[in-house]
């Protein structure tokens, strides 16, 4: 039977470069340096769009004459949309190419963003919040596959970390620009700006990103008969069926339980850091965000290179033979002592150490733990991509819709018994448990290590090779 150490798929022959090969050499260094700055930046709007919006709602209620509650259901409605989103830009890059989908989708995120700026309605403001929000939500998929298209195998990994870092701090650094926009500024400002942004990135695409699929794979070009405007049908929802997959499904439910720790030490920061130290000022608050944004940008590039130096030490050690399990083993540091660290620690720092020196330690907890995090979600996610490289976006898609719903239905329930469970046992022990969520996860990833080949032979969705890959 197959093991860890079993052979699973071999590399070609020493010195000669495949057909398969060459195409990664279409772009130099310095030009795929560019196009990962392009994508990152376009990865940057969705999560600046979703999270600088929350803490204006107040202000957003007052001017629109209506209720909290009310102006939160553009949360839900922006959720929804981007979940939908995701999936149709990645499919249909598939079939058009990426960069027509970067094309399509960014104007309506201009235009959303300035008609949420002038809305004078609840009515008017769900409408263009839905807009503005399906058009940059292809950011994430789109960016992964275009990353996918232009590095190879063992050098993918430090891109991927650069791009998920770059969009990861957006949603760190986001609650913080919107708390100063509702504290100093406006909101529809804000919004103003996302949409300048928006033209801004629309001019960089347009003139200096390339179409990085590779030749021949679009399905526009397999077209024998196509008219001079081609619209095709391309079902978006296909893509979900691919988490059939044992391997794929694993360590999404991996990711998952990491992410909770996220929730569990920022979404009620307010209550536990703000309360414990004294901490009013929305602003403040929103820059006690920031550590872990940072976490995340230093973290994900180093677990890429982490992860692409395993995939070239495991090959080397089996003779050439790729496993694409070997990048989940960069996943260790932050998921068995990163993350469940971080979140236990602080939970006593909070209950027991106060003043400023408390402050400071927690900080440094959450710059651990967004490192941590993106220790799990980097290795995960460029394993994803090599083993679904043909449908690198629409993997990618799926993960990132089914983890935004999960986010917004399951997560909130879980924050919700956070305040009640601090209140009864404390923030220590609410914390532990929460760590003990992230290890379980951890165990998930090294069974799908201990037992990739097998979950892949179990159900094959069109895996990936290494003449292919």
């Amino acid at each position: 039977m197959a093991s860890e150490e079993s052979p699973l798929l071999t590399s070609s022959s020493d010195g000669d470069k495949t057909a398969y090969e060459v195409i990664y050499d279409r772009f130099t260094r310095r030009r795929k340096r560019w196009i990962v700055f392009i994508v990152s930046c376009a990865g940057l709007l969705p999560k600046l769009v979703a999270a600088s919006f929350v803490p204006s709602i107040p202000q957003v209620a007052k001017e629109l004459h209506s209720t909290h509650a009310a102006v939160s259901l553009t949360v839900s409605l922006s959720t929804f949309a981007t979940a939908i989103g995701t999936l149709v830009w990645a499919a249909y890059s598939s079939f058009y190419g990426r960069r027509t989908m970067y094309l399509c989708g960014i104007p309506l995120l201009c235009i959303g963003s300035c008609g949420v700026a002038m809305s004078n309605s609840l009515r008017s403001l769900l409408f263009w919040q839905f807009i503005q929000t399906f058009g940059c939500s292809g950011g994430l998929s789109l960016g992964a596959g275009v990353i996918g298209d232009i590095y190879k195998l063992e050098e993918r990994g430090i891109g991927i970390g650069i791009f998920l870092g770059t969009t990861l701090f957006g949603f760190a650094v986001a609650p913080f620009l919107g708390g100063v926009a509702a504290q100093y500024w406006s909101w529809r400002n804000l919004h103003y700006s996302l949409a300048v942004w928006g033209l801004l990135e629309l001019l960089l695409i347009y003139v200096l990103l390339p179409e990085t699929s590779h030749p021949g794979t679009l399905g526009i070009d397999k077209l024998k008969q196509r008219r001079r405007i081609h619209i095709a049908w391309v079902n978006p929802l296909k893509s979900l069926w691919l988490l059939r997959s044992p391997n794929l499904f694993g360590v999404m439910l991996a990711t998952s339980l990491v992410l909770i720790t996220d929730y569990v030490l920022l979404v009620p920061l307010a209550y536990t850091i703000g309360v414990r130290y004294g901490i009013t000022n929305k602003a403040i608050i929103g820059a006690c965000f920031l550590p872990n944004g940072l976490g995340n940008f230093i973290g994900a590039p180093l677990a890429g290179r982490l992860s692409d130096v395993l995939i070239r030490k495991w090959q080397k050690k089996r003779k050439g033979v790729w496993s694409p399990e070997d990048r989940l083993r960069a996943t260790w540091i932050g998921g068995l002592f990163m993350v469940p660290l971080s979140i236990g620690v602080s939970g006593l720092l909070t209950t027991y150490v106060g003043g400023p020196v408390g402050l400071l330690l927690n900080l440094l907890c959450l710059f651990i733990n967004g490192m941590g995090v993106v220790f799990v979600l980097n290795p995960i996610g460029s394993y994803n991509v090599d083993v679904m490289h043909s449908q690198s976006a629409e993997i990618t898609a799926a993960n990132a819709s089914v983890l935004i719903i999960y986010r917004h239905s399951f997560c909130p329930v879980a924050t919700a018994l956070v305040i009640p469970s601090i209140e009864r046992i404390g923030v220590a022990w609410t914390n532990t448990i929460v760590a003990v969520l992230a290890l379980l996860g951890q165990g998930i990833i090294f069974l799908t290590i201990r037992y990739g080949d097998r979950m892949r032979a179990s159900v094959d969705v069109g895996f990936s090779t290494i003449e292919n890959n």
